[in-house]
């Protein structure tokens, strides 16, 4: 049976991911209209796609019946969306960071989470498959304990939830050192494709050490690095019997024997086989550490973590548990910020419990 769920925000480009899942998925995801407030976008949306636009949400609701709305607008314009969501018993996935600043965050945490509205946040990071195979990894206990993790993937929060799910930390307090580092690189491509000239630009590296006393989590990011073609994502995790470095996992057994593995992606498709081209799965030696649940859809990497965000969010909505909690997104857009002001102030930054961390 599929799921039914609108979007909010139809026309941007973080909603045209959720139109290209439903697209390729149609037996597991319909949707059930869009908003789009400029009504000549929403009939270029609606001859494209092929999907119902209203341009105010009231309208959708007077006319479709989802499951669960997508809030996909800017942080500035989230709150209103989602507190109408909540007054008409619709749960809702909204987009990171729910809210602007901390006082944002504040307002969704009394508004929402203390009146028992039903939302998650679309965190896709981590459902991302290699991460789902280094995750399952650490749950197997190879690792042992784990200690340090350093994430060089994406900016700030979307870091900072990666860095928190791999050390296992929730709302423990840090203590924060940072610094920013400027040089000089070529442009290369951003959101709206390739780049047009060979152009050398500023650049800008953050680094943070974030210290939850006996975990330590490294942020290194330069902006863009994740689009870049001269620039590697990277990803380390420690634990007390062995560590993974990208695709590489480093054991050392209880009799003393050390294993070398290898995180390998496995593509059906390729050279003989026949099944068609999509992704199978992360298998670790002689055990699959993650099973492509979309497949044979032909979906990459961010689109099959985004599809995964759904796919939850619809257990989410009959009864299954958060995977992403406001709480959570909250706690991680805040991480993000004070390490902004460690870079800014030179100082170390102490968290604070704040009040989505209380029980």
């Amino acid at each position: 049976m599929s799921v039914k769920f609108s979007i909010i925000g139809g026309a941007g480009y973080r909603a045209q991911y959720y139109l290209r899942i439903a697209q390729a998925l149609p037996e597991q995801f319909q949707i059930s209209g869009i908003v789009v407030r400029d009504e000549a976008k929403g009939r270029l949306m609606q001859a494209g796609w092929g999907v119902n636009a209203y341009p105010s949400l009231d309208e959708l609701l007077d006319r479709e019946t989802p499951d669960f709305a997508v809030v996909s607008v800017n942080a500035a314009d989230s709150t209103g969306y989602l507190l109408k969501l909540a007054g008409a018993g619709i749960p809702a996935l909204t987009e990171t960071p729910p809210a602007a600043d901390i006082r944002g965050l504040e307002l969704l945490h009394e508004k929402l989470s203390l009146a028992g509205a039903r939302v998650q946040v679309a965190e896709q990071y981590a459902f991302h498959p290699i991460q789902e195979a280094r995750q399952a990894l650490i749950r197997s206990g190879r690792l042992g304990s784990i200690t340090e993790t350093t994430v060089s993937i994406s900016q700030m929060y979307h870091a900072v939830s990666l860095m928190r799910r791999m050390l296992g930390i929730l709302f423990e307090p840090a203590q924060i050192r940072a610094m920013r580092f400027e040089s000089r690189w070529v442009k290369g491509p951003g959101r709206s494709g390739p780049p047009v000239e060979d152009v050398i630009v500023s650049s800008q590296r953050d680094l943070a050490w974030l210290d939850f006393g006996g975990r330590l989590g490294i942020y290194d990011f330069t902006k863009d690095q994740h689009r870049s073609w001269v620039r590697s994502n990277h990803m380390s995790i420690r634990g007390v019997r062995g560590e993974i470095f990208d695709d590489r996992v480093k054991l050392q057994q209880e009799d003393r024997i050390p294993l070398q593995l290898e995180l390998k992606r496995v593509n059906a498709g390729e050279l003989e086989n026949q099944e068609g081209y999509f992704l199978k799965g992360y298998i670790c030696g002689e055990k699959w550490l993650y099973n492509n649940p979309f497949a044979p859809a032909r979906l990459y990497d961010d689109e099959l973590a985004i599809a995964g965000c759904l796919q939850r969010m619809a257990d989410y909505t009959f009864g299954g548990p958060d995977f992403y909690s406001l709480a959570e997104a909250s706690q991680d857009h805040y991480l993000g910020m004070m390490i902004e002001r460690a870079i800014q102030t030179g100082e170390t930054v102490k968290t604070q419990p704040q009040i989505w961390a209380q029980k």
